[in-house]
């Protein structure tokens, strides 16, 4: 019971606030690990895949603008977190 509750709380704290509008034609899409234990490369690729689906959506391609990740140590609060900036061109 206590290991399912810590699990579920855990679970609780990832954040994807999911892609939002930064004016223009820019868009902002962001997501941070539960815990220190995930892997950062995974957190950014997540990140990336969620910015390409969302430009596909569209019927355009993903140009990235920039990137930011978190630096390690992965502890107290500083988590895996990945942040990419975007834009949805027209595909070739």
């Amino acid at each position: 019971m206590i290991l399912l509750l810590a699990a579920a709380a855990l679970s609780a704290c990832a954040s994807n606030p999911g892609v939002a509008p930064m004016g223009g034609d820019r868009y902002v899409v962001s997501r941070q690990a539960a815990t220190g234990l995930s892997s950062q490369s995974q957190v950014h690729a997540d990140t990336l895949r969620e910015a390409d689906a969302f430009c596909e959506s569209k019927g355009r391609s993903l140009d990235v603008v920039t990137t930011h990740q978190a630096k390690p140590p992965y502890i107290f609060g500083n988590f895996p977190r990945s942040e990419v900036e975007f834009r949805c061109v027209q595909t070739p």
